[in-house]
């Protein structure tokens, strides 16, 4: 198991991410070598994933879906997310591995 890796870019946080489209429930996996793998329930097209994501980590955050943005990799599973209104601490006990 892995810690997932935190960013500070200035106000903001940012998190690698790796999503797999198509899953039948989006939910928070795991979090392998620093990235966070996300399932999403929706397929890459048109945004949809991207949208489905953006609002799978606001509810696994409680959070507005305004505090993320996609930075970098919006046509990629690979994803650079940013995240306002959290400390690196609070983003690892809320997004980390889930506990058993």
């Amino acid at each position: 198991m892995s810690v997932l890796q935190v960013e500070q870019r200035g106000n903001a946080l940012r998190i690698r991410v790796r999503v797999k489209p198509k899953a039948s429930k989006s939910r928070i996996l795991d979090v392998r070598e620093g990235i966070l793998e996300v399932a999403v329930a929706a397929p890459p097209v048109d945004g949809e994933a991207n949208a489905e994501l953006i609002r799978t980590l606001a509810a696994a955050l409680g959070c507005a879906k305004s505090a993320l943005e996609i930075v970098t990799g919006a046509g990629s599973r690979s994803k650079l997310v940013g995240i306002v209104g959290f400390t690196p601490a609070e983003l690892v006990a809320k997004l980390g591995p889930p506990r058993t």
